[in-house]
């Protein structure tokens, strides 16, 4: 792998879409233990639409992998760290409401 290059990557994959009351969701689980790494992209070919309320559905699609190059996976990481960190800038300072 390259510092730039992208490669791609077909896998096969399980999309499950659930609209109920319960829950609005879909998720997507690729075959074979491949593991998404940061700065991949995922796109899942013909997928489905919403379905209808109170139903959830699965099925098999084909879906294409972009894995990051090098350069743009360290970006990525760095990012995604400076961006988790602000979420724990808390204060200990005493504050008083009137």
């Amino acid at each position: 792998m390259s510092w730039i290059e992208k490669s791609t990557v077909e896998v096969p994959c399980t999309v499950e879409i659930e609209h109920t009351a319960e829950s609005l969701h879909a998720h997507v689980t690729l075959d074979a233990g491949f593991d998404i790494e940061p700065g991949d992209e995922v796109r899942v070919h013909d997928a489905p639409s919403l379905p209808p309320f109170g139903e959830t559905i699965t099925v098999r699609r084909q879906a294409t992998v972009t894995r990051a190059g090098k350069l743009e996976r360290a970006w990525t990481k760095l990012i995604a760290h400076l961006e988790l960190t602000e979420l724990y800038e808390v204060s200990f300072s005493e504050r008083r409401t009137l």
